[in-house]
């Protein structure tokens, strides 16, 4: 190679790389949420009488995502910093010594006190091709067998893989695999499990396995159909059937949500008891055994003038309880 044409190969390869910086920077964007968050537990009545917990915090939510730099394949950089303050956290009827008992907001520390604050930092990195994506790192899915706990101060976090593509018309595909779960009030990642089998004592048992699939199918354009399969290793697996209507009726739109999980044992939560789910078993509330659960929903919406006016309807059965993914 003479010296104009390594010249050129030179030159070539800096604009390249410049145009792809460009992209990965132009199109990114940082956003900081606030969250202020309180809550008073106070167990009047019951097995947890007499009990209180009383916490209040304020939540820095920190996201920056990337674009992606131009080519065939492109790629980026997501972050997700969170950081929860500590504002006061009431010692309670039956709390820890100190004056500040935790774990409802804020982790505790081992006499129960809630810590000051708490901080996570999570990375993904993605590859996008044409209509296809693939994320590896810290994920939040959204997704009907697996969803993003947000009910708290700061939300869950899941650690794993996941690739969604719409290469094909109306058609949406998604498939992942989850290996670890951050809690909304903690900083640590942590094996998976499910209500029932995570007291966290010398029996308590995880997996580092969740795989799911699934995809939306719009068969027209006020009709959509859903299917998605989850399921958590040596714990459940559970199918998800859904179907959503939109029904141009008078000024307004009708919103038709339908929706049935099936729910059933998996591995060594059919035979040992360390991997049992909450549920009813034997007639005795409470009681556990392997996941066994129907669960039926409809949800319907009229939207007219800037309102939305609805009602919903859900049944469960089945010995257990329905199983929710945990850290």
């Amino acid at each position: 190679m003479n010296k104009s044409t390594l010249a050129l190969a030179v030159a070539l390869g800096a604009v390249a790389q410049q145009a792809g910086a460009a992209g990965f920077i132009e199109d990114s964007k940082a956003t900081l949420g606030l969250r202020n968050f309180y809550i008073n537990t106070d167990n009047r009545e019951g097995t947890a009488n007499p009990s209180k917990n009383e916490e209040w915090g304020q939540g820095f939510d920190l996201r920056f995502i990337s674009g992606y730099t131009q080519g065939t394949v492109g790629f980026g950089l997501d972050a997700i910093g969170l950081l929860g303050v500590r504002l006061d956290s009431g010692g309670g009827t039956n709390g820890a010594t100190a004056s500040s008992y935790g774990g409802t907001i804020f982790p505790s520390k081992s006499n129960g006190e809630a810590v000051d604050n708490y901080s996570s930092l999570g990375l993904t990195a993605k590859a996008k091709i044409s209509q296809t994506e693939l994320k590896l790192g810290t994920l939040q899915p959204k997704l009907p067998v697996i969803v993003t706990n947000d009910g708290r101060m700061l939300p869950q976090t899941f650690q794993g893989g996941q690739i969604t593509s719409s290469d094909i018309k109306d058609l949406t595909l998604v498939a992942g695999q989850i290996e670890k779960a951050k809690g909304r009030n903690s900083s640590n990642n942590e094996s998976l499990s499910i209500s029932g089998a995570n007291s966290r004592g010398a029996n308590w048992r995880s997996s580092n396995k969740f795989y799911y699939a699934g995809g939306d199918y719009k068969i027209t354009k006020d009709l959509t159909a859903q299917y998605y399969y989850g399921n958590l290793e040596d714990f459940y697996k559970q199918h998800f059937l859904g179907l959503t209507h939109n029904w141009a009726i008078g000024p307004g739109v009708l919103k038709s949500d339908l929706r049935y999980f099936n729910s059933s044992d998996d591995g060594n939560n059919g035979n040992q008891s360390a991997y049992f789910s909450t549920g009813n078993y034997g007639g005795v509330n409470n009681g556990r055994g392997k996941v066994d659960n129907n669960l039926y929903s409809g949800l319907f919406l009229y939207s007219v003038a800037g309102h939305t006016f609805g009602g919903g309807y859900q049944v469960s059965n089945g010995s257990s309880d329905f199983p929710w993914l945990t850290g």
